[in-house]
């Protein structure tokens, strides 16, 4: 386990001092999200050379002058995007420089989700005590075992951004990681939608005309709500119980409260405003129907698609979805053009060769 520095980021000189006139540095960070809307930062983990520091967000009124000195050196992660997460929540901005040593070891064909435990064992043999999973990261004080496991948690970050840059320089993909692990800090892919919130409602999709409508409306009020009340979605409307809502269609406060899951305390409070949704649901657009199973021809289409994306991601050495997952060339199949695929560096390696297969 590494020896760190603990700071109280009420007092962040020790911190910004650390950071002054880095060029690149490990960041993680641990947070809590099971009670609440947003995931809450409560402890932000960095490397500079070989010094290792833990430091505390939660007494802290004024972050400012920490976040512009953590955020100017380049950073080195291992699977960022929910650590950019939250850090955008946090700093209301995200690193211009990033490297992502999972995106990383996927390029040079280790498996695409690789977890840092195991990445680190095979660059270096190491084992990490990975013994504070689940740890309260929100409970004060920190125990000195939870505090090393944060630590050991940026320990080889910086040793692995080495290991695997050098490599993939040396392949020519360097690029590409660079690319793929910029990718991760678009804003777009954090921001709430209530107009998109029907999306996570995975039993939503096979709703048709009205019923669809409603379950459109009922997930935007839920987002809206969940949001405002930082709580998390499932405590303000179950899925099933939207879903239930939306395809029954209740008119009248009892056969709302006749449905199986929904609280009382909901039905009291919200009763009125979700029948009012379900009415304006009746009158809205309704042309809705769930995507159609391909045809024989998208099926064999498809499977000339992944047949040359496997051959390609064979040459390469890499996972298939690393170029293209399958849900991405049932899209293609069906029509869409605006993937990933098509465009960055897989446009080059691969994705040129789809689309004349797509137009052929």
């Amino acid at each position: 386990m590494p020896d760190y520095h603990f700071i109280d980021l009420a007092h962040p000189e020790a911190a910004c001092a650390a950071l002054a006139g880095a060029s690149r540095i490990g960041v993680d960070t641990e947070f809590m999200r099971e009670k609440t809307y947003s995931a809450k930062l409560c402890l932000v983990q960095f490397a500079v050379g070989e010094e290792y520091w833990c430091a505390d967000p939660l007494q802290a009124t004024e972050l400012d002058e920490f976040w512009d000195t953590l955020l100017a050196p380049g950073w080195v992660v291992h699977a960022g995007r929910q650590d950019f997460e939250v850090v955008l929540a946090a700093a209301g901005r995200l690193p211009t420089d990033v490297f992502d040593t999972q995106v990383a070891a996927a390029l040079l064909g280790h498996a695409p989700q690789i977890g840092y435990a195991n990445l680190v064992r095979e660059l270096f043999g190491a084992d990490l005590a990975k013994s504070q999973t689940r740890a309260d990261w929100s409970r004060r004080p920190l125990s000195p075992e939870a505090l090393s496991y944060a630590a050991e948690d940026v320990e080889w970050l910086l040793p692995a951004w080495e290991t695997l840059a050098r490599e993939l320089d040396r392949r020519g993909r360097l690029g590409w990681a660079q690319e793929d692990s910029l990718a991760l800090t678009d804003p777009a892919l954090y921001a709430s939608d209530p107009g998109q919130a029907v999306e996570r409602v995975k039993a939503a999709k096979t709703l048709r005309g009205r019923a669809r409508r409603a379950a459109e409306m009922l997930a935007a009020w839920r987002e809206r709500r969940a949001e405002k009340s930082d709580k998390p979605r499932q405590w303000i409307l179950r899925d099933n119980v939207l879903v239930e809502i939306a395809a029954s269609d209740p008119r009248s406060t009892a056969a709302l409260g006749a449905i199986d899951g929904l609280p009382a305390g909901t039905l009291r409070r919200s009763g009125d405003e979700l029948l009012g949704l379900l009415r304006d649901a009746a009158t809205g657009d309704d042309s809705y129907e769930p995507p159609g199973r391909p045809d024989e021809a998208q099926k064999a289409l498809l499977k000339a698609l992944q047949k040359r994306v496997a051959a390609t991601a064979k040459e390469l050495g890499i996972a298939a979805e690393v170029l293209a997952p399958r849900r991405e060339l049932a899209a293609a199949a069906a029509g869409e053009r605006n993937l990933r695929v098509f465009s960055g560096w897989r446009d080059g390696v691969v994705g040129r060769d789809l689309k004349r297969l797509l137009d052929s």
